[in-house]
């Protein structure tokens, strides 16, 4: 199932519960000091009852939300900017994961028959099922991080484009043959210039891929995210929040507001409309 227009990773109940984790509070602790029953808390976090206003003003305020982006989640009108002016074709590949999507990229000369791969998806099937008919080669593949979902394809890649180079973050879940790239390595491929930033937190090896077209200076970038953040929120720390928070700090500080995200949930977004609206962007 290919889905073309994704949905937004998480609802409100999911970024409370990735804002407590982060938080370091406990659910109780963060009820008490928001004034509200720590069971009513819990129910709003598995979707069952709703906040008033003020309550949930003061949910945020404990956690350090911003108000203007979670009440758009909440409302489900987070706004999404129109993509458009990248130098080169982006293929989302969009594979079913959970109720949601998992998501793998192509970026490509518009021309060319050849791209560069962004993670491999959920598996074989889901990344067939997905690919662009007029691509017939891959020159390489980076990966954000080594979840089934982000590289379950990886196999079934290297079966069908033999002896293309891969490349990803090091740690001991690193895959046979993928070679590790370090923070600030930059590697050139097919008129692409791809920029690894290192960007722990969600994963202990994690990295995004800032991509830029030399020979148009003028074009907008792309930052390949995986689960660094999404619209409207970010990827749960899994590995330490500190270190979470520095990575969305090093990728906002270094990014040009204008670039497109290509993130590994939900649909894309900009830096510029997430520095606006995501309630973890502060």
């Amino acid at each position: 199932m290919v889905i073309e227009r994704a949905p937004l990773e998480d609802e409100l109940g999911d970024v409370l519960d990735k804002a407590i984790r982060r938080s370091g509070l406990a659910e109780n602790e963060v009820a008490d000091r928001s004034d509200i029953a720590a069971e009513r808390l819990q129910r709003v976090i598995d979707y069952t009852e709703r906040l008033q206003p003020t309550e949930l003003k003061r949910v945020l305020q404990v956690l350090g939300l911003t108000e203007a982006g979670v009440v758009a989640v909440a409302s489900e009108a987070y706004p999404l900017p129109e993509i458009s002016g990248l130098p080169f074709c982006l293929y989302p590949l969009r594979m079913t994961h959970g109720i949601g999507v998992a998501n793998a990229y192509l970026i490509a000369d518009c021309s060319a028959e050849w791209g560069i791969l962004f993670d491999t998806g959920t598996g074989a099937e889901g990344l067939w099922r997905s690919w662009p008919t007029k691509l017939k080669r891959v020159a390489a593949v980076f990966l954000t991080h080594y979840e089934t979902e982000h590289c379950g394809g990886l196999t079934a890649g290297r079966e069908r484009f033999p002896n293309v180079p891969v490349f990803g973050p090091g740690g001991a879940e690193r895959p046979m043959g993928v070679v590790t790239l370090l923070d600030g390595a930059v590697v050139d491929e097919q008129g692409f210039r791809i920029t690894v930033r290192s960007t722990p937190g969600h994963a202990e090896g994690h990295h995004c891929y800032e991509v830029e077209v030399p020979a148009a200076p003028h074009g907008r970038g792309l930052v390949v995210s995986g689960d660094l953040f999404f619209a409207g929120s970010i990827g749960g720390a899994y590995f330490c929040a500190r270190r979470l928070d520095e990575s969305l700090g090093k990728i906002f500080a270094q990014s040009d507001g204008d670039a497109v995200v290509a993130p590994g949930h939900g649909p894309l977004t900009t830096i510029e409309n997430e520095r606006r609206l995501n309630p973890f962007i502060v």
